[in-house]
């Protein structure tokens, strides 16, 4: 064997070597962020889930009380004309 197949033998090795670990790192890599990916997805899913859940519970709540109606007294003051009184007679209590 001469200096040259010497060579060529380590170098065709060392070519195999890095092939391999190469393939190793890369398939590690995949798998770490196929989980990752598989994870946010589980989350998102969950999300959703809980949304979708909270809007049902909520038209069901309305569905119970179909009569529901806004008070049509609100915002109105007892003694509308408090107001007026007070501005015509400043000193009155």
């Amino acid at each position: 064997m001469g200096v040259s197949t010497k060579f060529f033998l380590v170098g065709v090795l060392l070519l195999v070597v890095g092939l391999g670990v190469g393939y190793w790192y890369g398939t590690l890599k995949v798998k770490i962020s196929y989980q990752t990916g598989y994870d946010q997805a589980l989350a998102d899913a969950k999300t959703t889930q809980e949304e979708v859940g909270k809007k049902a519970a909520e038209e069901a709540a309305k569905a119970a009380n179909p009569f529901q109606v806004a008070n049509p007294l609100e915002g109105v003051k007892a003694n509308p004309f408090s107001d007026a009184q007070k501005a015509l007679n400043p000193f009155a209590e």
